[in-house]
């Protein structure tokens, strides 16, 4: 009896969790999305007239802009369980330069504030990279999967340098906006569609760097399974 008892099944074999999801469109809608708002909101407003008119355009759209990047943190932690460092940073600084240009009613604020981005996050992978460490791995926490440690090393360094770059250029469109040589709204225009160009090119020129150093392509991944 006592040796059915011991083999008697104990029932199915638990059934592995299914990997999470791979959200990348909605990674894209929530880094994208909040930048499309102002500029929307700024064209849109921006039909008035008067010395006041782009100023209270740019008040606007920054006061959908701030809006928007709240909605964007709840939905992130919502639909993908958490918040990216790169989103806290961007969040806490366009609440702080949105109040700022809000405050005193001066756009420049708003220009400023992708420097500051920039510079961080340039400041944070290369001096990652030259301390040995692979700080765009832990940034984007991530959706990689298979890069080796050299590949992160040398994607934090390329995308390092790449936002040294921005954030020199739009340092430069700053100084000219505050010299009156370069306008508000062209410099919007360069920032939502520019830098969102430039930098989707540049993802697709890395792309040879993470294939070489181990990047999981979906075929190889279906073949690994089989």
């Amino acid at each position: 009896m006592s040796d059915t008892l011991e083999q008697l099944p104990t029932g199915p074999a638990a059934i592995p969790a299914p990997p999470p999801a791979k959200h990348g469109w909605l990674n894209f809608v929530i880094d994208f999305a909040p930048l499309l708002i102002f500029f929307a909101v700024y064209k849109l407003s921006s039909g008035g007239t008067g010395a006041f008119a782009a100023t209270t355009a740019a008040i606007k759209g920054t006061v959908a802009f701030m809006i928007a990047i709240v909605a964007a943190m709840i939905i992130s932690k919502w639909k993908l369980g958490k918040i990216s460092p790169m989103l806290w940073l961007s969040s806490i600084l366009v609440i702080g330069f949105g109040a700022l240009t809000v405050y005193f009613h001066d756009e420049s604020f708003i220009v400023m504030k992708p420097t500051i981005i920039y510079g961080a996050f340039a400041a944070l992978l290369l001096g990652g990279y030259f301390a040995g460490k692979p700080m765009l791995k832990y940034l984007l926490q991530s959706a990689l999967d298979g890069i080796t440690e050299r590949g992160w090393m040398l994607l934090s360094r390329n995308w390092g340098l790449f936002f040294l770059a921005l954030g020199v250029a739009n340092h430069i469109m700053y100084v000219l906006i505050q010299r009156g040589q370069f306008s508000f709204d062209t410099w919007l225009t360069i920032k939502v569609w520019g830098i969102t160009a430039l930098s989707f090119l540049f993802t697709l020129t890395q792309l040879p760097v993470m294939i070489k150093n181990g990047l999981a392509l979906p075929e190889e991944a279906a073949t690994d399974k089989d």
